[in-house]
């Protein structure tokens, strides 16, 4: 058997509310975080900078907006306009305190956006559903319109885009053109996992069920002593703490520099696409979400070509981008009427059958 229950027994309430009960879920998840750690020594700077990179800061924006969505139930539409203000919060401290570690503007970057979220979320207590989409959405583009008419955010740049400087961590680049897709990689991967273990923690305990009983049914948590507005306006602020820090990571660990077009509203239901196909109210499901989303591209660049090429057919990239977004439909259609629980409903379902296997009966 590969893998068992019985037998692990719980004397104290630490072993019973772990977030890994499972001795073989504690050691799954260590190798597979030596794994990524592994894949920065061995795996090539394509495989780091264009697939890995962005899948880690796709994941940890999904995992934001999972918290206000899958958690809360609070539908936002405006997950992309609070990526950027993270990431022109950042790009205004690293410039104003030059001698200030960047990683801590990246952290700090992160408030300033959960102060603009808990802002747009003060609605919530009084309107939700469609109405709070439709808030939420004008939140999206009057934040975009600010992107581009307030010139003091990129310090008067004349393109109005946001830039990487140098910034470098014990004499190593980790920001700027002499910055290795290793050294990013390895940064990016450590604030994702660390920034995961927080929500984890958070969604396991007293606030993450506050949120779930206004989920499913607010008037019923107001009755039981749950104060809705001050619950909704943490989800609000934690979410677009997540988001904030995405998008920092987004321009200066990945894009090297990005324009205010970055943040548009198709960012904003990318993520929420993400977020549907990899599970409402799942971790996990932000990572699942994530790579489907964002290396399904990459996969059918590849394997369709290879698959037409014995029969002398070639594809172009605007069939392939066609066929991605086909794809992504259709699984959105399917995971919202068949399983809301999405990918991660069924990564869970695959590790109940290995519970009996080899003994189904």
């Amino acid at each position: 058997m590969l893998y068992r229950e019985a037998g692990q027994f719980k004397t104290n309430y630490v072993a019973d509310s772990a977030i890994f009960p499972l001795r073989e879920d504690r050691i799954g998840l260590a190798l597979i975080i030596l794994a990524a750690y592994a894949l920065a020594f061995f795996g090539s700077s394509f495989l780091l900078q264009a697939v890995l990179i962005p899948f880690l800061v796709f994941s940890l924006a999904a995992i934001g907006l999972n918290i206000l969505t899958g958690y809360t139930g609070l539908l936002s539409l405006g997950t992309g306009a609070f990526m950027g203000v993270g990431a022109y919060a950042c790009y205004k401290l690293m410039t104003a305190f030059p001698g200030v570690n960047v990683i801590v503007w990246i952290f700090v970057s992160g408030f300033f956006s959960a102060a603009i979220g808990a802002l747009f979320g003060l609605p919530s207590l009084r309107i939700k559903g469609f109405y709070l989409a439709v808030a939420t959405l004008a939140a999206q583009f009057f934040l975009q319109w600010c992107f581009i008419r307030i010139p003091w955010l990129v310090n008067y740049n004349v393109s109005g885009a946001l830039d990487a400087p140098l910034r470098t961590l014990f004499g190593i680049p980790i920001m700027g053109p002499n910055a290795t897709p290793q050294t990013r990689y390895l940064l990016v991967l450590t604030i994702v996992i660390l920034l995961t273990w927080l929500a984890s923690n958070l969604v396991h305990g007293r606030i993450g069920r506050m949120w779930i009983a206004i989920r499913d049914m607010d008037l019923a948590a107001e009755l039981m002593g749950i104060r809705p507005l001050q619950t909704k306006l943490l989800a609000f602020a934690v979410s677009s703490y997540y988001c904030g820090v995405a998008g920092a990571l987004l321009v200066f660990l990945w894009y090297g520099g990005a324009e205010y077009d970055v943040f548009n509203i198709n960012q904003s239901f990318f993520i929420l696409f993400m977020v549907i196909i990899g599970g409402l109210g799942s971790l996990i499901g932000s990572f699942f979400g994530a790579a489907l989303i964002f290396i399904l591209p990459i996969v059918l660049g590849i394997v369709l070509p290879a698959m037409l090429a014995p029969f002398g057919l070639s594809v172009g990239a605007d069939v392939i981008e066609h066929l991605r977004f086909m794809i992504v439909g259709a699984l959105i259609i399917f995971f919202l009427i068949v399983e809301p629980h999405g990918l991660a409903r069924l990564w869970q379902i695959g590790k109940q059958k290995l519970l009996v296997w080899p003994f189904p009966y």
